[in-house]
């Protein structure tokens, strides 16, 4: 969500290359792409909505209000809706820490899934009870692999792992914030998005007014870092890492 969607396009396409469309869901949302497949939304916020500019995942789901009351048993808070949106019907909510996510009801996008090609790699919940959270999340979404079609999530060397059949879309990860309360650090989600070449990526933010928001981190496997766009929405770029020395990894 931004409150200047022009410049909001404008940074994106300059960073990541993507092309926007409009979208059914209104002149107030635009839909990127890159290599022809959709990769994310961008809308506009609204001076009624004070809420942050940022990165927001949003779920899909069947019933919206069914949603909402399992988010409110299980402490979770409704920030905005269920309001009916477009061609659907969409909500805003804090799980039971803070950390914000949306969800849908209605029509999707064709072929726009996260953990394939261009789109977003994952989503990333930074939390510091993951097994609380993913708990909370399971229960509000139904992520049990009991009804046909749903994620599955499952904990795995120290992370709770989403998938959807073959896909992962999402991690929970515990432990990496600060034990002691500060109001500038809170549990949230993140995006990250692949790139090919990590370096351009960040020369290309600065150029566009964005800023570093981190170190380059690496793996064995990739290399990562945290940005923010000139509104101060926080996301992630992951690009594959080749170990010197080593045939690159398959």
């Amino acid at each position: 969500m931004s409150r200047d969607m022009v410049s909001a396009q404008h940074f994106y396409s300059g960073v990541l290359d993507w092309e926007f469309r409009a979208s059914r869901l209104g002149d107030g949302f635009a839909v990127a792409f890159l290599d022809g497949a959709p990769v994310a939304g961008i809308g506009a916020l609204t001076e009624r909505f004070v809420i942050p500019v940022a990165w927001t995942p949003y779920f899909a789901v069947v019933d919206a209000d069914v949603t909402a009351a399992r988010i409110l048993e299980r402490g979770g808070t409704m920030a905005v809706g269920p309001l009916a949106f477009g061609t659907g019907r969409a909500g805003l909510a804090a799980d039971p820490t803070g950390a914000v996510f949306g969800f849908w009801e209605g029509a999707v996008v064709p072929d726009w899934s996260v953990g394939r090609g261009s789109a977003p790699a994952w989503l990333e919940l930074r939390t510091r009870e993951a097994y609380a959270a993913s708990t909370f999340y399971g229960e509000v979404f139904d992520w049990s692999g009991e009804r046909p079609g749903c994620c599955v999530a499952s904990y795995e060397h120290d992370h709770v792992v989403v998938r959807h059949g073959h896909d992962t879309v999402a991690l929970i990860g515990g432990g990496a914030l600060d034990e002691a309360p500060d109001p500038e650090v809170r549990p949230d989600w993140h995006v990250r998005f692949p790139v090919p070449d990590l370096e351009e990526a960040i020369e290309a933010t600065d150029r566009a007014g964005g800023s570093t928001a981190s170190p380059v981190h690496t793996s064995p496997m990739s290399r990562w870092v945290d940005l923010a766009d000139p509104e101060g929405a926080h996301f992630t770029l992951v690009a594959p890492h080749d170990p010197p020395g080593q045939a690159p990894a398959r």
